[in-house]
């Protein structure tokens, strides 16, 4: 039944989702171009407002938990499991208040209408993973951005989604990277639930009725562990909080 209710909502979400991409690219284009980085930020955040909540027409419910004391003054380095493309609109929205920014292929910087335009004017990294050179420069130049303006920047450290839910191993490079350009950079794990759901069919039907979770986890004490360590403790307290252990 649910498979079925999904075929007739699918349309309906896409047309909010797109719809809303379509929205915010002029109004982007103008923010930047001519009003500079900050009310382009804002447009952006306002965008993934919208984006998050076009979940309710799929009758998901949207969960965002942050209880943690974060300071605003602080680089953070969020760590997180990746379970599919609709995990970011809410962390952008949610964190915006740290302005994060993202790791992203540099083939995501063409041709999807707002979402391209972001990765090149947002101050992201944008990386060749075919090039390991470029892709290094890319996070030590990110890694300056947000020494120099107190940004934050969320990594998917499994460095693919997890297409059933389960955790993978998280790798260490883009982390111990961004830790030696930033090293007072507060390291934070941040736990998805359920948004793997929302594609478990493939782009159609997508899942309804789902329980959509993001919980903001205690930072970490990182003083006298490596990057590896650290890395390490980060996948832990993600899988415990999602009983994987």
């Amino acid at each position: 039944m649910k498979k079925l209710v999904g075929i007739l909502l699918s349309p309906i979400f896409y047309l909010s989702f797109f719809g809303m991409l379509c929205l915010f690219h002029p109004i982007q284009w103008v923010c930047y171009k001519v009003f500079g980085y900050k009310a382009h930020k804002k447009s952006v955040d306002i965008l993934n407002f919208f984006l998050t909540y076009s979940q309710l027409t799929l009758l998901n419910s949207v969960k965002f938990i942050n209880t943690q004391n974060l300071p605003l003054d602080r680089p953070i380095i969020f760590v997180s499991n990746h379970q599919s493309m609709y995990d970011i609109p809410s962390l952008i929205w949610f964190l915006r208040k740290h302005a994060p920014k993202f790791i992203s292929k540099i083939e995501l910087t063409k041709g999807i209408p707002s979402i391209s335009f972001n990765l090149k004017y947002g101050g992201g990294a944008n990386i060749d993973r075919k090039d390991s050179k470029q892709s290094v420069g890319e996070l030590i130049k990110l890694g300056r951005r947000m020494k120099e303006n107190n940004w934050s920047t969320v990594i998917f450290a499994e460095g693919t989604r997890a297409k059933d839910g389960k955790v993978k191993s998280f790798h260490v490079g883009g982390i111990a990277t961004l830790m030696k350009v930033v090293p007072n950079a507060l390291l934070v794990p941040v736990a998805i639930e359920n948004s793997w759901k929302i594609v478990r069919f493939g782009a159609y039907p997508l899942g309804i009725g789902l329980d959509l979770k993001w919980t903001v986890l205690p930072h970490l004490n990182t003083a006298q562990k490596n990057p590896e360590e650290i890395t390490l403790d980060l996948e832990q307290a993600i899988r415990k909080h999602l009983n994987q252990q």
